[in-house]
């Protein structure tokens, strides 16, 4: 497991190598958070946030989340790290842009995102129907 200075070195190298257009308008920054965070549609509590991206009160602002990192990837070195935050990084960034355009489509992450959200939901609803079926059976 990383520690949280090499988490917060990782992700300032990933900022460096991204264009300054970015960050417009990302008044809040980017910041690192400690904590883990659950997904508010995390049924098992088995989906946690690795970002967020936020609009609030006229503040718009990425948090990355250290301790859902550590619970999801215990065991990632340095270069592993550095891939998975690249990943995450950037998708939070791509909501920001988004947000900044105004795009809101089907093409949007916001949408590809809430597709995510439902296939997990149905998954989660099949599984408890199949569930419930077989201990019918059982009876």
């Amino acid at each position: 497991m990383i520690g949280i200075e090499e988490y917060r070195n990782i992700v300032s190298d990933l900022m460096d190598e991204l264009p300054e257009e970015f960050f417009r308008d990302l008044s809040g920054g980017v910041i690192v958070s400690e904590a883990s965070a659950l997904a508010d549609y995390a049924v098992r509590n088995d989906v946690y946030l690795m970002g967020e991206y936020l609009v609030y009160s006229g503040i718009r602002q990425i948090v990355l989340f250290k301790g859902s990192f550590d619970r999801v990837y215990p065991l990632a070195d340095a270069d592993e790290a550095k891939r998975i935050l690249r990943g995450v990084l950037r998708h939070e960034f791509r909501h920001h842009l988004e947000s900044l355009g105004g795009v809101h489509n089907s093409s949007s992450l916001e949408a590809e995102d809430a597709r995510k959200k439902a296939a997990y939901l149905a998954r989660f609803r099949r599984q408890e129907k199949e569930s419930r079926i077989r201990r019918k059976k059982e009876e």
